[in-house]
């Protein structure tokens, strides 16, 4: 690792050329010359939604896991350079764009990084670790003045913004109540997916870590099992509960709830990782009591997002959406009649519309439909909920100081310190 004058001197020398960047003028036929930092599954998802692009370039492909390195390089055909060092990408001054798809441990000082080298990102889900690691993050692209979208790309599914548009203008009623979770049984747990013979000189484990606290290397804890583990992730909360909570808030357009209690355990799966097995948060807003459960010992419906109106349920989800229309008697007999029309949506795909919109808003300096602001405003309430949860008590939120009044052992799990020599901003 270089030491720490010396990622200065790289940080110092690569934002001297962003205000240049900032102010460039894209044409529409113009390239855009695109890395990929975290060449795992969902990296290379990403990534082969952005090769379909006419006007993307791939430059580079990073990865400490030669395998999955090697994997982002095929996609392109061999035209991506390999780096094992992200901080060696962000160097080259051929890149207009990153993809930030490595485990969430990483996404604030990779997406700090990038900006301050002059570069728009498109940061995977969940924006950060930690509350004070995404206002850092949102502090950076503004003032490197980058375009940055969170992976969240229900955000741009067509079917989703009909959705929200309809709910905000009243079409099922007054909204109070929205149920979202995730359920699936995976009883008694999970398997180490690469490497389960042992560390080998294919993975880079200690960069892996990066600012993680050192621990013996173990196959559960990375690829794609890193989730369940608190250095690295916040299990299904900060997976699926980062595409759910989204759209709920978006649909209470509020930036953030004012209370938050959660409950939950790891209680029975026996695969070593530490993020509950089944969890349940309530999050109260101004009007709104919004609800998250997970269950990893018991599917049920695997996915749920209910919107609860006063003149129908909205049943909203990647396959679409759907409108039940609530009733009411019939003045003088049993009979009971509808509020609304009953009403069905087929959804289509999220994915290239996101990438789609990353890649207009570069061009035309526009907020993305998944600003850094709404990343992070959506993992804070991932985060608040984890936090209530660990605690076992409800956590007050004050949205403007994005502190927790009065409880300052609360407050300590905004942040915590990164292992040396990692320092963030």
């Amino acid at each position: 690792m270089e030491t720490r004058r010396a990622f200065s001197r790289t940080t110092i020398a690569a934002a001297a050329g962003t205000a240049l960047s900032a102010s460039r003028v894209w044409g529409a036929n113009d390239r855009i010359r695109m890395g990929l930092i975290g060449s795992g599954g969902r990296g290379r998802e990403d990534w082969g939604n952005f090769l379909k692009q006419p006007e993307v370039e791939p430059v580079a492909v990073c990865d400490v896991y030669d395998a999955h390195r090697e994997q982002g390089i095929a996609l392109t055909e061999g035209r991506a350079r390999p780096f094992q060092d992200f901080r060696r990408l962000l160097e080259e001054k051929d890149i207009d764009a990153v993809i930030v798809a490595a485990p969430d441990h990483w996404h604030a000082l990779m997406t700090v990084a990038a900006c301050d080298a002059g570069k728009d990102v498109y940061c995977e889900k969940p924006l950060s670790l930690m509350v004070q690691e995404g206002r850092k993050m949102v502090d950076a692209a503004h003032r490197n003045r980058r375009v940055v979208q969170a992976g969240s790309q229900q955000r741009s599914g067509a079917h989703y913004i009909q959705a929200v548009e309809l709910i905000r203008n009243g079409r099922i009623g007054e909204v109070h109540r929205i149920e979202a979770g995730m359920q699936r049984n995976v009883f008694p747990g999970l398997k180490p997916t690469a490497l389960a013979g042992g560390l080998t000189a294919a993975l880079d484990w200690n960069m892996w870590l990066g600012p993680a606290k050192e621990v013996p290397f173990d196959p559960f804890r990375c690829i794609y099992n890193f989730r369940w583990f608190w250095d690295y992730s916040g299990g299904q909360m900060t997976n699926w509960g980062a595409h759910h909570l989204d759209i709920a808030r978006w649909i209470v357009n509020e930036a953030a709830p004012s209370t938050v209690s959660g409950a939950g355990d790891r209680f029975a799966l026996t695969d070593g990782g530490e993020t509950p097995d089944i969890q349940q948060v309530t999050y109260r807003f101004n009007k709104t009591v919004v609800t998250w459960t997970t269950s990893e010992i018991g599917e049920g419906d695997p996915l749920t997002l209910n919107i609860y109106g006063t003149k129908g349920m909205m049943t909203l989800l990647r396959s679409g959406f759907k409108i039940k229309p609530e009733t009411m008697a019939k003045p003088g007999g049993k009979e009971r009649l509808p509020l609304m029309d009953a009403m069905e949506v087929k959804g289509a795909d999220l994915n290239v519309p996101h990438v789609r919109n990353f890649l207009d808003c570069v061009k035309s300096r526009q907020k993305p439909n998944a600003d850094v602001e709404e990343g992070h405003r959506t993992a804070v309430m991932c985060h608040l909920g984890n936090i209530s949860t660990r605690l076992g008590r409800t956590l007050a939120w004050d949205a403007a100081q994005e502190r927790i009044p009065g409880d300052a052992e609360a407050n300590h799990w905004l942040m915590k310190p990164y292992r040396a020599p990692w320092k963030l901003g």
